[in-house]
């Protein structure tokens, strides 16, 4: 790259990777949902959406449809999950027809879009189902339960009342959802199948008020891994799909539910360049507030990305990035938008060498989950917070 100073590379053959590991262990009636909600996980929203569809129908034509060896998922079978009617929206603009699911709350204000784009909603309250009655011709909606998340849904006190409004505002549900709140640990099974249970009391009282048929779908990447009694109608993937297991205890257990053939591929790739080169003497402070000095002469070299960027000014002084295959040091604070590096052991460094952040570089590699632990946090976070404006490119 010779126009930006840095940019975001999306494997796109580790994705197709990732999707069919999934396919291995989900039956074949499953339908997938490719969650790409907050910017495809840092990824890129239109990117993977398109990727992912367009594979799914060239393959189509060929009787198959997103391929890893023998695993295929027709392109009808494909989802989208997104977070609201924007990205939803965003998609349809790109021509991606694929069924399209709502997962966060939508304003009365924008219930018309999501049916004149054919945009199914997440209806989790009262106050959003009585908005959708007022429609002369609503949307499609998924009705979402809260069994133990305690966050979006309807608590299982109000399944009565619910389907009463149901009934008497005539409005059918085209699917019923839930949330697990710890799926991705499987030394803890006890709330996930509590949770499983109170979901399949809902599903069986909407069956019994006359709402047969009915899309059914309650878990994502980690209880897709290691709960197979909760694949139902439909799984969501998130994380797993961009490379990264859900959680340590799901990858540790990976052994223990049979999956240790499964190995996932990180898809994302962030890199910059040098911009600058100099070098301090000993004793020198490096950045703002003077938080680091240098015990001896030092080779700097400034890279233009900053927490702006979404690279956490928690890295400051700890972080480290892939110069020429070698790790080297983030000196002192990370600004809004510089870094200073110590290439003092490169040989050869110079202005405008390639910089990996997040990613491979020759035989060394630093990814999301690595840089979480320096930050007391998770990979989700490391990636969605990749600024949207940085440029993604297809590899």
């Amino acid at each position: 790259m010779d126009d930006v100073r840095t940019w975001i590379e999306i494997n796109l053959k580790e994705l197709s990777h990732n999707v069919g590991e999934f396919l291995r262990i989900i039956p074949k009636r499953t339908q997938f949902m490719a969650v790409v909600k907050s910017n495809a996980y840092g990824h890129g929203l239109v990117q993977v959406a398109k990727q992912l569809a367009e594979l799914g129908i060239r393959n189509k034509e060929l009787g198959g449809g997103i391929h890893n060896s023998k695993f295929a998922i027709h392109n009808s079978m494909l989802w989208f999950g997104v977070d609201s009617i924007v990205e939803g929206l965003r998609l349809r603009r790109e021509g991606i027809k694929n069924p399209t699911l709502v997962l966060g709350a939508t304003l009365p204000a924008r219930l018309s879009d999501a049916r004149e784009s054919a945009i199914i909603l997440t209806i989790s309250n009262f106050d959003a189902l009585r908005a959708l009655s007022h429609l002369k011709e609503p949307p499609d909606f998924h009705i979402k339960i809260d069994t133990g998340m305690h966050r979006q849904g309807f608590l299982s006190k109000d399944i009565l009342a619910l389907l009463k409004m149901l009934k008497h505002s005539h409005l059918n549900p085209a699917g019923i959802y839930t949330h697990f709140a710890a799926a991705k640990d499987v030394a803890y099974p006890t709330y996930t199948k509590m949770q499983l249970a109170e979901f399949e009391k809902a599903v069986a009282a909407f069956h019994r008020a006359g709402f047969k048929n009915i899309v059914r779908h309650a878990t994502a990447s980690g209880g897709t891994l290691l709960f197979q009694e909760t694949h139902l109608d439909m799984v969501r993937i998130g994380m797993g799909m961009y490379g990264y297991w859900p959680s340590m205890e799901s990858k540790i257990s990976r052994d223990y539910r049979g999956f240790a053939s499964i190995v996932f591929n990180p898809v994302l790739t962030w890199k910059t360049v040098i911009t600058e080169i100099k070098e301090i003497p000993a004793g020198s402070a490096v950045g703002y507030d003077l938080t680091e000095r240098v015990s001896r002469k030092t080779k700097i070299a400034v890279l233009p990305i900053g927490y702006w960027h979404g690279y956490d000014r928690g890295l400051s002084s700890v972080g480290e990035v892939l110069i020429r295959g070698k790790r080297v040091k983030v000196l002192g604070r990370v600004s809004m938008d510089m870094t200073v590096i110590d290439v003092t052991d490169v040989p050869w460094v110079k202005d405008g060498d390639e910089v990996v952040l997040i990613g491979k570089q020759k035989k060394d590699a630093i990814w999301a989950d690595e840089v979480a632990l320096k930050l007391g946090t998770t990979q989700y976070e490391v990636l969605t917070r990749i600024n949207p404006l940085i440029r993604r490119i297809a590899v």
